[in-house]
């Protein structure tokens, strides 16, 4: 269940939205009937203060179409939890939250191997905000001071490596310009990796074979 793409191995399966209770309703379209159940990995809003609204409202969004969804977090969990848990459901739903703080947790339980693998064997992967970021083989072009700041441990910028594109969300977000003139932008300039900038109403498909961009606005 994987291609090939130049040299880097792609997976199937795997869907990047900027906020995924945006576009939830499009993207299960695309989805097999018969899938119906998620880890809703909740890690990289661990950090954040206060009510995490975007958390509430993806997970709602996929619960209303069906979909079973169980919050899990992998701090704190070793391997061979993440395994048993991965071995129990459908799909992962890596949500937004801090993009550096969720990969620090992915080293930390050893688990990349483990996500990589069960999509590679035909299972999803969709992310949000920082679960898609954390998607690509390298996070370098996305961080932030204050984030990278949170996880003095993290050992390196290296992601999930399940698809070659490198997505950059919250575009034309009043809320993220800062951060995009300040930061994201100038670092964007200095890696090779192939980036897709996705506004809350966008998102993107790897099959392995093809990258499809999904514009909600414009098909609705």
């Amino acid at each position: 269940m994987c291609a090939k793409r130049g040299i880097f191995e792609v997976m199937k399966n795997v869907f990047l939205t900027s906020s995924l209770q945006s576009v939830a309703k499009d993207l299960a379209e695309h989805l097999d009937p018969n899938i119906k159940r998620f880890l809703f990995v909740i890690t990289a809003s661990e950090l954040e203060k206060g009510n995490r609204w975007w958390l509430i409202a993806d997970r709602k969004s996929m619960t209303e179409l069906g979909f079973e969804l169980e919050n899990y977090t992998l701090t704190d969990k070793t391997k061979e939890q993440v395994k048993d848990a991965l071995s129990k459901v459908d799909g992962i739903i890596m949500a937004g939250g801090n993009t550096f703080y969720l990969l620090w947790k992915i080293q930390q339980s050893d688990s990349a191997g483990l996500i990589k693998q069960f999509v590679k064997d035909g299972r999803i992967y969709i992310g949000s905000s920082a679960g898609s970021m954390v998607a690509s083989s390298d996070i370098y072009a996305s961080r932030e001071k204050k984030e990278i700041d949170a996880v003095p441990d993290i050992k390196d910028f290296n992601g999930l490596g399940i698809t070659d594109i490198m997505v950059q969300p919250h575009w034309g977000s009043k809320s993220f310009k800062e951060s995009y003139l300040n930061e994201i932008m100038k670092h964007s300039y200095v890696t090779g990796f192939k980036q897709i900038l996705l506004t809350d109403e966008q998102y993107v498909i790897d099959d392995g074979d093809n990258i499809t961009f999904v514009d909600i606005k414009a098909i609705s």
